[in-house]
């Protein structure tokens, strides 16, 4: 078996900029990533912790050193991207400056044992998975959240304190985004111990008692997804850009159906934190700034939402999206129940909608 493999550089003493070096490896006798960078390491100097529990991003997602090669080619392929969990505090490679990480836990300066700061120190994963960080550098991170859980679980007198201290600080719990889809293998009971913290600090809330269309009153009426259809109009001359919900499975087929050049864009994977919306809008505006930039910088026609939630996300609040990122994104947004009615013909079902978008795709 061979891999490709695009490895991070930088050495903050001699290089400007990062770089990616090319490596094209025959697999004999290595086992897992760490492996890899032994051998790599042999021929190229690479700066690295010798360590099967160190940390890496592997084609942007967050893995262990000790991630075997068959479940990295099952789920990576043979062409890999290998950088370290921080690009933005590299200093050596794949070696990073964790001090932001280590800072955090003067929070709970007054409240923590040996034991305490060890078990933080084996959350340094969750800390820089945060999709967070991207637009918050300043963030808690997700890593004191689990802490601030685990103590109050063995301190139950603790938990008001515990839970004001959160309170007191400015980029906190509500700028959560949720680690699934950005860590490998993700323990998802992480997520709930973070959505327990969230609760307990009242900024957790169904999706339901959210109101995402902010300073417009009006609700569209998207019908209902048909079971039983036949396409009329197969969209071959689209670039569609697809952001999938829990339940994708209707819209998946559909794109399917379509013949359209569907877009492959990791953007597509990030949370919009829509369960604090109502609390913090300004995290759901900061992703989904990117996820409509990235669609639009890559030339889709037009992007697919599962949702109504995520409808009015992406195309009510477009004005408070466009200050964040500083650029106009005209973009329409389709709800897949109009995507039906078009590709099966039914236009005047479909307008009915579509002509009361923020922007109108006027693709009838």
């Amino acid at each position: 078996m061979k891999l490709e493999i695009s490895l991070f550089k930088f050495d903050k003493n001699s290089d400007y900029l990062p770089y990616y070096t090319k490596h094209f490896l025959k697999i004999e006798d290595e086992k897992n990533i760490l492996d890899i960078l032994k051998t790599i390491n042999k021929s190229a100097k690479l700066g690295f912790n010798d360590c099967e529990n160190f940390d890496l991003v592997v084609n942007g997602v967050y893995v262990k050193a000790s991630l075997n090669l068959k479940e990295v080619v099952e789920n990576f392929g043979k062409e890999l991207t290998i950088e370290p969990i921080s690009v933005r505090r590299a200093y050596n490679d794949l070696l990073i400056d964790e001090n932001d990480f280590n800072d955090k836990l003067v929070i709970f300066k007054d409240l923590l044992k040996d034991e305490d700061k060890e078990y933080y120190l084996t959350l340094k994963q969750y800390f820089y998975a945060s999709n967070t960080l991207n637009y918050r550098s300043d963030y808690i991170g997700d890593a004191i959240l689990l802490l601030a859980y685990d103590l109050i679980q063995k301190n139950p007198n603790l938990e008001n304190f515990i839970l004001s201290t959160l309170n007191e600080e400015e980029i906190g719990a509500s700028f959560h985004t949720s680690l699934e889809k950005r860590i490998y293998n993700f323990d998802t009971s992480i997520e709930d111990k973070i959505q327990n913290i969230q609760k307990k600090l009242n900024i957790f809330e169904e999706i339901e008692k959210q109101n995402f269309r902010v300073n417009k009153t009006l609700i569209l009426d998207f019908d209902t997804f048909k079971d039983n259809y036949e396409i009329s109009h197969d969209f071959k001359d689209f670039n569609i850009s697809y952001y999938p919900s829990k339940d994708s499975e209707q819209t998946v087929e559909l794109l399917k159906k379509l013949k359209a050049n569907i877009l492959k864009l990791d953007t597509m994977k990030l949370d919009l934190a829509k369960n604090s919306f109502n609390h913090n809008p300004l995290i759901t505006y900061h992703v989904a700034s990117t996820i409509l930039l990235d669609a639009f910088d890559n030339n889709a026609d037009f992007l697919v939402v599962d949702t109504n939630e995520d409808f009015y996300i992406f195309d009510y609040n477009r004005k408070e999206l466009e200050k964040l990122c500083g650029r106009e994104i005209i973009l329409p947004i389709i709800h897949k129940n109009e995507l039906q009615k078009l590709a099966t013909g039914n236009h005047k079902e479909a307008k009915k909608t579509l002509d009361k978008h923020q922007i109108n795709p006027e693709i009838i």
